[in-house]
């Protein structure tokens, strides 16, 4: 069963984790999986050196409850370029945030109003209250990851204005895409233990909690779970999540739960174990076959953001009000065009295996506006 999980002294409510990912895990849909469940999540992936330069766009990566920015009520989206910020398209789209509220509430489903949520009220999120999830403020941790391979731009990173409110820094080894690796970092790290070791301890010197993620090794003859592990802790990692497949497999077939066992009986930090896990029969199973004191979960949580409900023993909310919830607040914080394609995009993930899912997808990305796409959601997603 779920159960509270301490961290070098930070306390997460449970040991149910959403993993960090590209394009995905922006703020609104951060707070939704929090608000279903989920112990501790993280941002997408941020470049060091993005930060280093002061890139607006790496910035807005890393908006948060608390955020200045989003006190402020809204951010300028951010343009298109590569991986940090790949679900961008360059077409204008224009629509205003009363339609969707008068198509919501003409189905009978009303959106939560901004104000519900506690953005921008100097609070944590609160939970959902139109659709029965939790009671009260439920202030948790809050994680961002970073990527790079200079370990003194990485500490940097770490020591800087933009990542002090975060009460967790993790560092991404284990990303497999190419345009990653070729320049020495994420999964590439796991091949060059010395500079590995170099960027965490420099990360670890900033006073900052500090987790590594990392994959079980780079190839079928080269997995080295164990051995990294133990170069994190020495490093000065406080946690470490190790998925289960090799860079090679990218995110294919199953999960070599021995070697994650051998990590976690490898180390005396917490370690929480990524990869398959898309119920509760899988979380128990990963747990029993690992030894882990956790996991995350990734693609699950993109089709089924409710799955965070189910592992930690709450009634599942209808989808629709969910889905509103993060349409109204996509576009309130990253505005129209952002939220026009970002919403599309998830919509099709939430419709993944149902009735005329398909042909939903079509008509969802064909809409041109956000009220479109709120009027397909209240009519795709309202059986449920």
């Amino acid at each position: 069963m779920p159960h509270a999980l301490e961290i070098a002294g930070m306390v997460c409510p449970n040991n149910v984790f959403l993993a960090p990912m590209a394009g995905y895990t922006n703020l609104p849909f951060r707070q939704m999986c929090e608000e279903l469940g989920a112990g501790l999540t993280f941002t997408e992936m941020v470049s060091a050196k993005g930060l280093h330069y002061g890139s607006e766009e790496t910035k807005l990566l890393l908006l948060h409850g608390t955020s200045s920015l989003v006190a402020e009520g809204s951010v300028c989206p951010p343009p298109a370029s590569g991986v940090e910020r790949r679900t961008m398209l360059n077409s204008p789209v224009g629509c205003e945030r009363a339609a969707i509220g008068a198509l919501a509430s003409a189905t009978g489903v009303a959106a939560v109003p901004a104000a519900a949520t506690g953005v921008g009220e100097g609070v944590r999120p609160q939970p959902i209250a139109a659709t029965g999830v939790g009671e009260g403020v439920r202030p948790q941790p809050i994680a961002a990851q970073i990527f790079g391979s200079d370990p003194e731009i990485m500490r940097e990173a770490c020591e800087s204005e933009a990542l002090k409110d975060f009460d967790l820094i993790d560092i991404n080894m284990g990303c497999p895409m190419p345009k990653i690796v070729k320049n020495g970092e994420g999964s590439a790290l796991m091949e060059n233990f010395s500079l590995a070791e170099k960027v965490i301890s420099s990360c670890a010197k900033s006073g900052k909690r500090i987790s590594v993620k990392f994959r079980v090794g780079i190839s079928e003859d080269t997995k080295c779970a164990a051995e990294f592990a133990r170069l994190c802790e020495g490093a000065g990692a406080c946690l470490i999540t190790v998925h289960g497949r090799t860079r090679e497999k990218i995110y294919a077939g199953p999960c070599d739960f021995d070697e994650i066992a051998a990590a976690k009986n490898a180390v005396n930090i917490p370690v929480i174990a990524n990869g398959g896990v898309w119920n509760a029969k899988d979380m128990q199973k990963t747990l029993d076959r690992t030894g882990a004191d956790g996991v995350m979960v990734a693609r699950a949580a993109l089709y089924r953001p409710a799955v965070f409900a189910e592992l930690t023993g709450r009634e599942e909310p209808p989808l629709l009000p969910l889905f509103l919830k993060e349409l109204e607040e996509t576009e309130r914080l990253y505005g129209e065009r952002f939220a026009l394609v970002f919403m599309r995009k998830m919509a099709a993930f939430y419709l993944k295996g149902k009735r005329g899912g398909a042909r939903g997808k079509q008509r969802l990305f064909a809409a041109q506006t956000l009220a479109e796409v709120a009027s397909l959601a209240c009519e795709l997603l309202s059986f449920e």
